[in-house]
């Protein structure tokens, strides 16, 4: 009996043994990994002096990008603090000066979602607009930026019309609203080439219906009135034709419809029935 309890006492023992040889050895790799020097735990730093070297980067060193990623440890280390929101617009700001547009619309975004009481969220509404309204593509291309670009800028004038943006805000719509009526026209040239004649009355329609005020809208009358010739539908070709003449009388556009009139022994005869009339009569209106 004594010599069983001998050796079991000896087990023991000897496994004590291992388990203190473990646990130093895991004590040992925990204290490397603690103070490992390649992989640090960084102290955090102050708001303030996140925020002062940001702008640094940004007006002195004209790095925008890396500005933009130290207004963002801002918020990332202080998250609830008020440095975290002027830090926001402010990363927002530094990646459209960077033309890091999608960078831009993310933040900004983020702001107006968080702030949207703050009297920066007309600006960083107005970011998203500029960061869509800067990339817009030339006509032969997508126009979907610029669609975005004009949604954008109608959030500012609609949300925030007495702000220091709804201005500038109004003004690129316009400009971006342009583009897309020039996009239209230049795919209803393109089916009136091909002899789609339905199709380019619906391309030219959405101009004459949608975008009015651009200058695009003289020519897209013209070419209906070619459209509406080419289908033997006289009575629409002789409003769209009347239509441009009376509100654009001295339009190059007009002097090519008159003369196709002229060409057929017709003249210019406004039906106030017609949607292009009605179209008009609400633009003439205010209602547009």
């Amino acid at each position: 009996m004594r010599s069983l309890a001998f050796e079991g006492g000896k087990g023991c023992a000897r496994a004590a043994t291992r388990f203190a040889a473990i646990l130093l050895v895991a004590l040992a790799l925990g204290a490397c990994s603690l103070f490992d020097k390649d992989a640090p735990i960084a102290p955090e730093e102050p708001a303030d002096k996140l925020y002062n070297e940001g702008l640094y980067l940004l007006n002195t060193k004209k790095d925008a990008k890396a500005a933009a990623k130290k207004f963002e440890e801002v918020d990332r280390q202080h998250p609830y603090s008020e440095w975290a929101r002027k830090a926001l617009i402010m990363s927002a700001f530094a990646y459209y000066e960077g033309n890091a547009y999608e960078d831009c619309i993310n933040a900004a975004r983020r702001y107006v979602t968080l702030h949207p009481g703050s009297p920066d969220a007309a600006y960083a509404q107005f970011l998203i607009g500029a960061s869509y309204f800067d990339q817009m593509p030339e006509i032969s291309r997508d126009q979907d930026r610029t669609e975005k670009a004009v949604q954008a800028f109608e959030e500012v004038a609609r949300k925030y019309p007495n702000s220091e943006y709804a201005v500038s805000a109004k003004r690129k719509i316009e400009i971006a609203r342009d583009q897309l009526a020039g996009k239209e026209v230049d795919i209803g040239r393109q089916l009136l080439n091909t002899r789609n004649y339905t199709g380019a009355i619906n391309r030219f329609k959405v101009v004459v219906t949608r975008y009015q005020r651009t200058r695009h809208v003289e020519e897209a009358l013209l070419r209906l009135t070619e459209a509406y010739m080419a289908l033997g539908i006289v009575e629409e070709a002789q409003t769209s034709a009347a239509v441009l003449g009376h509100n654009f009388p001295d339009s190059r556009w007009y002097k090519d419809a008159y003369a196709l009139m002229q060409s057929r022994g017709l003249e210019p005869t406004e039906n106030k029935g017609h949607w292009i009339s009605q179209a008009f009569a609400k633009l003439a209106s205010g209602n547009l």
